[in-house]
């Protein structure tokens, strides 16, 4: 874009609106959008997965907690 509007000042070619350069941006971005929106939605799968071993191990510590609960408990009354 700088080569074009300074160096080439009038005889440019693409002049100043640069419709060539806005016709390569989005044929770039028209091409990105699909990767981008593939690559979160294996991320979402993965955050999803990990969230879920995430939850599966605080429940099981929380298991293990009222089970030692339960043995003080039983252990204070005997």
């Amino acid at each position: 874009m700088t080569s074009n509007s300074v160096f080439l000042v009038n005889k440019g070619f693409d002049p100043y609106p640069f419709i060539l350069l806005n016709l390569i941006l989005s044929c770039l971005a028209a091409l990105q959008a699909p990767v981008i929106m593939m690559s979160q939605n294996r991320q979402e799968v993965k955050d999803r997965k990990r969230s879920k071993q995430d939850f599966m191990v605080n429940l099981k510590s929380q298991l293990e907690l009222r089970m030692l609960h339960e043995k003080i408990d039983h252990l204070i009354i005997h």
